[in-house]
C-alpha cells in the first residue's frame, strides 16, 4: 500500500488536500442558490370564511421543481397563547392540463387530522407533500372543520406553496455528474494499480475498496436526470435505494476493517461476516422501508405524513434507534480492541491511525451538517416529511456529497499500491511476518529521518540481492 510509503509530511499533505476539496464545495455551495423557492398565497379571515375551502392556485411548475409542498400557518390575535388542539382538513388536490381542465389528482377527497400547536406563534402544518409533478400547475381545496371552534380569534391563515428552486435543480445535476465522472475515474485508476496482483495478495482495505468505490458511483446517481424527464416516483425511489445501499455498505467496512485487521488468515463467514451482515442489514431494512413506505402512500395520497400512522412509526423508530445503538457499541468494542492489540505492531499500528483519524473527521463533519441543517426536530414524529423543507442553500446538499466522496477517494488513493509494492507486499501485508523481520528500532517511520520513510524494506532487498550476487 501507498500508505506505508508516506512520510508524516506527506500525511499532512493529504489531509490539507482533503480539507480543501471539501472547503471548496462548501464554499460553492454558500454561493449556489437556495434550494427551497417559496411563494406565499395569504388569505384574510373573517367570520364567513371560516368553514369554507381555499382555493389554492400553486405558481407555474416544471420538471425542475422537483415536488411541491403546501403548508399553512394560523395566526392569532394573541401572540403569547398556549395551546394544543386537534384540527380535522379536507383536501381536494387537482391538475391543471393544457386545455384548462382540472382533474382530479387520484380522484378522492383526502381527510387528515393534523394537531394545531401554539406557542408565541403556531406552528407550520403541512398540508399535502407530491414527490413529483405530473402537471404544469396545480389546484388545492383546503377546508378546516373545527377552527371556529377555537377560543381564540384567528387573524390570519397563511398558506405557502414550497418547490425546489430551479436554479438549484441544475446545479445538482451538474455536480452529480461531476461526481459521478470523477468516482468513474478514481475507480478506474484504482482497479489498474492492482491489475498486477492477485486477489489472495490485497489487503482487507483493498477489497473493500474496490467494493465501495463502485457503489460511491451509484450513491452519486448517473440515472438521476431521469427524474427529469419521466414524470414518476421510481427515479426519487433508485436515488434513495443507492444512498442507503452505500452508506450501509461504508458502516460494514467500518465493521470488517476493525475487526479483519485482528484476523489474518482465513475469515470464516459464519463467524466473521454473518453478525456484521446482519446488525448492518437490519439498518438498511429500517431505512429501506422507511423510505419506501413515505413514498409509496404519498402517491396515493398526497396528504399522508408518517404521523397519521403513529403506532408503526414509533415502533419503527424504536427499532431503528436500538440496532443504531448496538451497532455503535460495536464498533466502539472493535476499535478499541484493535488500538489495545496492535498498536506495538509497526504497519498496522499505521493502517489503524490513519483510518481511524480520518473517519473520525468525516464523522464530526457529519454531525455537524446533520445539527445545522435538521437543529433538534431530527427525531420528531413528522421528521420524514419534512426533511426536503430544511435546506437552506446549496451548501448543505453539497456538503455531504463532497465529505463522502473525497473520503474515499483519499482512501483509494492511500490503499493503492505503491511503487515498490511488488517487492514489498510479502513483507508489510501480514503484520505477523512484519514483526519478525522489523523491530521498532528497525523503522524509520518516525525517526530523524523523516525524509526517508519506510526503508527497512528496500534495506532487506538490497541485501538480499548481495547475498544472491555473492552466490
Amino acid at each position: 500500500m501507498r500508505l506505508y510509503t508516506l512520510s508524516k509530511r506527506h500525511f499532512v499533505l493529504v489531509f490539507v488536500v482533503f480539507f480543501v476539496c471539501f472547503g471548496l464545495t462548501v464554499f460553492i455551495g454558500i454561493a449556489g442558490p437556495n434550494v427551497i423557492e417559496t411563494s406565499v398565497a395569504r388569505t384574510d379571515l373573517n367570520n364567513s370564511l371560516k368553514l369554507k375551502p381555499f382555493n389554492l392556485s400553486s405558481p407555474p411548475l416544471s420538471t425542475y421543481n422537483q415536488q411541491l409542498w403546501l403548508t399553512c400557518v394560523v395566526e392569532l390575535d394573541q401572540h403569547d397563547v398556549s395551546l394544543k388542539k386537534n384540527v380535522t382538513m379536507t383536501v381536494k388536490v387537482l391538475g391543471v392540463v393544457k386545455d384548462g381542465s382540472t382533474p382530479y389528482v387520484n380522484n378522492q377527497v383526502h381527510n387528515r387530522t393534523r394537531l394545531l400547536s401554539c406557542a408565541q406563534k403556531c406552528s407550520e402544518i403541512i398540508v399535502a407533500h407530491l414527490g413529483y409533478l405530473n402537471y404544469t400547475q396545480y389546484n388545492i381545496f383546503v377546508s378546516f372543520e373545527d377552527l371556529n371552534k377555537l377560543t381564540y380569534t384567528i387573524q390570519n391563515i397563511t398558506f405557502t406553496w414550497k418547490t425546489y428552486n430551479p436554479t438549484f435543480s441544475q446545479v445538482e445535476i451538474w455536480f452529480r455528474f461531476v461526481f459521478v465522472v470523477l468516482t468513474f475515474v478514481v475507480t478506474c485508476l484504482f482497479a489498474h494499480s492492482l491489475r498486477k496482483f492477485s486477489m489472495r495478495d490485497w489487503g482487507i482495505e483493498q477489497k473493500w475498496m474496490s467494493i465501495l468505490l463502485p457503489l460511491l458511483l451509484l450513491y452519486n446517481d448517473p440515472f438521476f436526470p431521469l427524474s427529469f424527464l419521466v414524470n414518476s416516483w421510481f427515479p426519487g425511489m433508485l436515488d434513495d435505494l443507492f444512498q442507503s445501499l452505500f452508506l450501509c455498505a461504508l458502516l460494514l467496512f467500518w465493521l470488517c476493517v476493525y475487526h479483519g485487521i485482528r484476523v489474518q488468515g482465513e475469515r470464516k463467514c459464519l463467524t466473521f461476516y454473518l453478525p456484521k451482515f446482519f446488525i448492518v442489514g437490519l439498518l438498511w431494512l429500517a431505512s429501506v422501508t422507511l423510505g419506501i413506505w413515505q413514498t409509496v402512500n404519498e402517491v396515493h395520497d398526497p396528504t399522508y405524513q408518517y404521523r397519521v400512522d403513529t403506532g408503526n412509526f414509533q415502533g419503527m423508530k424504536i427499532f431503528f434507534l436500538v440496532v443504531a445503538t448496538t451497532y455503535i457499541l460495536y464498533l466502539l468494542f472493535l476499535i478499541v480492541r484493535a488500538c489495545s492489540e496492535l498498536r506495538n505492531m509497526p504497519y498496522v499500528d499505521l493502517r489503524l491511525k490513519f483510518l481511524t483519524a480520518l473517519t473520525f473527521v468525516v464523522l464530526v463533519i457529519s454531525i455537524v451538517i446533520l445539527y445545522l441543517r435538521f437543529g433538534a426536530q431530527v427525531l420528531q414524529d413528522n421528521f420524514v416529511a419534512e426533511l426536503s423543507t430544511h435546506y437552506q442553500n446549496s451548501a448543505e446538499f453539497l456538503s455531504f456529497y463532497g465529505l463522502l466522496n473525497f473520503y474515499l477517494y483519499t482512501l483509494a488513493f492511500v490503499y493503492s499500491p505503491s511503487k515498490n509494492a511488488l517487492y514489498e507486499s510479502q513483507l508489510k501485508d501480514n503484520p505477523a511476518f512484519s514483526m519478525l523481520n522489523d523491530s521498532d528500532d528497525d523503522v524509520i517511520y518516525g525517526s530523524d529521518y523523516e525524509e526517508m520513510p519506510l526503508q527497512n524494506g528496500q534495506a532487506i532487498r538490497a541485501k538480499y540481492k548481495e547475498e544472491s550476487d555473492s552466490d
